[in-house]
């Protein structure tokens, strides 16, 4: 284990170390920043279960559904600008949009699961989602499920790929979300994370993902849940294991994809990437020029579909609110003004402005749960004892 915490966050320093000995944790890495200073930055283990190559300082990994928070900031960052009101319709900056009935949801319900859009009916491979043009042909014709606005169900993949569209309709230079990210967040930032892995990212930076295996994912996902992922005709199934399946975002050697954009699960980068990010965000924006009122909307409570939080697809009350996920007794990080993503496997990032915190927790171990992974609760709860003890 390396890195260093501040004095008087040894408690997360503790807790990291607990993972590896007691949470059966194989390599992965811890970052906190409070009131935009860097107080915990560690790292440890292995990021090859194979080679046993150790966890390095700059190692990066995959972090599946973690990658939402991310993504949802350059629309943040476009509603800033002045491109994007959350509150407009999609058709308003993407005409074809309102093909088969879609003509009124609003870009607020599309990042909020709620337009009914989880899942594709016409195949999707890896070329279309390589070719942003087809893959805007498809979304524009995709016909929703229910009436938007009704129901929410958990846009696995195919939110990331509507943001994108949505993204390069509002941006003048007419970026992919993935070039948006490097170009306006991460480039000034200067952070190692990737929304589109190039070629120049050796695999010796790469941690590969260790499956939880199947037995310990029954035991360890909710008896429905279990259920309905092993149905083909299930929304969940749909929306995530077909067509064309979480699976897009690796390689054959269990890394990433390279030079593909799958913005809802594909990213890759360093805890303290994801934490600085989310800092900037949890402390004003200045560094990305942020209006007050784009913050504003991200830490107001999340606006339920017709028949509430209940997600058709995760079987949960679960929150979702300008592309992040809200804290809920399910997944009950930060506070009510906290707005983050955590993905498959236990990586978890997210924004707590009420306590000025970026917080981030990577893996190469893939944990058996749906959302609270035990590991990255035990980091949290070091460090709200320390920073705010009643929350």
């Amino acid at each position: 284990m390396q890195g260093r915490v501040s004095s008087g966050f040894e408690a997360v320093r503790i807790a990291f170390a607990e993972n590896f000995a007691r949470r059966r944790e194989l390599g992965g890495a811890c970052c906190v920043y409070y009131r935009g200073e860097n107080v915990v930055d560690l790292w440890g283990g292995v990021r090859n279960k194979s080679t046993g190559d150790p966890w390095q300082e700059d190692t990066m990994v995959l972090i599946w559904s973690a990658t939402k928070g991310l993504a949802a900031m350059t629309l943040a960052v476009a509603n800033s600008r002045g491109w994007l009101d959350y509150e407009e319709r999609v058709c308003t900056y993407w005409p074809e949009f309102a093909q088969e009935g879609k003509g009124k949801i609003t870009v607020r319900q599309l990042l909020a699961h709620q337009a009914g859009l989880f899942a594709f009916d016409e195949p999707v491979d890896r070329s279309v989602v390589a070719d942003l043009d087809r893959l805007a042909v498809v979304l524009a014709r995709q016909k929703p499920a229910w009436e938007p606005g009704t129901r929410q169900a958990y846009h696995a993949l195919t939110l990331g790929f509507y943001e994108g569209e949505l993204l390069r309709r509002v941006d003048p230079q007419h970026r992919s979300l993935g070039q948006f990210f490097q170009d306006e967040i991460a480039t000034p930032l200067g952070l190692d994370f990737y929304i589109r892995l190039p070629e120049s990212v050796p695999n010796s930076r790469l941690a590969t993902l260790a499956s939880a295996g199947w037995i310990a994912m029954l035991l360890g996902f909710p008896i429905r849940m279990t259920l309905a992922s092993m149905n083909p005709h299930s929304n969940i199934y749909r929306a995530l294991v077909t067509n064309p399946g979480a699976a897009i975002a690796q390689d054959e050697q269990r890394i990433c994809a390279r030079n593909l954009e799958v913005p809802s699960g594909g990213g890759v980068g360093t805890a303290r990437a994801i934490a600085q990010a989310y800092s900037v965000f949890a402390t004003g924006g200045r560094e990305l020029k942020l209006r007050p009122e784009t913050l504003q909307a991200l830490s107001a409570p999340a606006i339920p579909s017709l028949h509430g939080f209940h997600d058709e697809c995760l079987i949960g009350e679960l929150p979702f609110s300008l592309g992040f996920m809200k804290p809920s007794p399910l997944f009950p990080f930060g506070n009510e003004a906290s707005f983050g993503s955590p993905g498959a496997g236990g990586s978890v990032g997210f924004a707590d402005p009420e306590n000025g915190i970026g917080f981030a927790y990577v893996t190469s171990q893939m944990g058996p749960t749906l959302t609270e992974d035990p590991r990255g609760l035990a980091l949290r709860q070091a460090a709200y004892s320390i920073i705010a003890p009643a929350s």
